[in-house]
Order: structure tokens, then sequence, then C-alpha cells
């Protein structure tokens, strides 16, 4: 539980997400069309958190990184949590687009 909630928070080891996006990472935006349409990393997939379930078909190599990430990092969470039930290997919570965004640019 601790673990979780230090992961949740990016209080664990921390993640080279830069390197991640190079080696071919997916940066999955699990946000609303409009949210996304107000801003976003050059790149990534929108795929609302609502809808991941419907849409899975979007992301077919199980063995690809994903990098979810949303407003804040909620709903990436429940995004990573959607994946890994589903068989997804690699998938890491970006948190908000916007830090996401800050981190990959190194």
């Amino acid at each position: 539980m601790l673990q979780t909630l230090k992961q949740l928070f990016g209080l664990g080891p921390k993640t080279d997400y830069e390197a991640l996006v190079k080696q071919g990472a997916i940066i999955l935006d699990v946000r609303s069309k409009g949210e996304y349409a107000s801003g976003h990393i050059k790149g990534s997939m929108n795929i609302a958190v609502d809808q991941l379930n419907n849409n899975l078909k979007h992301l077919n190599d199980k063995n690809q990184p994903i990098i979810t990430c949303c407003a804040s990092g909620m709903r990436s969470a429940s995004a990573k949590s959607i994946l890994k039930a589903n068989g997804y290997k690699i998938v890491h919570n970006g948190g908000s687009w916007s830090a996401l965004q800050n981190r990959i640019k190194g």
C-alpha cells in the first residue's frame, strides 16, 4: 500500500520518460477530446479513460512501452490499471501532461 501511494505521488524510483520516448514509447493522453484539443504533447495519442476499454485495438503491441498522462495524474493512474489488467506489460503513469512534457524535453 505504501509503495503504491509513493508511486502514485511520484515518490518512488524515478522513471526516465525521455529515454522511454526515444525508445518508442507511446504517450497516451487519457483526457477528454476537448481537454486534449486545448493543449497536449506533440505526437501523443488521445483516448479518454472512459473509452479506453473499447479502444484497446489502437494499442496493438502489448510489449511496447506506454506512458499515460492526463490533467493531474488521477485518470492516468486509472488508465495504467486498465492497461495492466488487459495484459500490457510496460505501463508508466506519467502524471500531468504538462509536467510530462517538461520531463521529456530534456
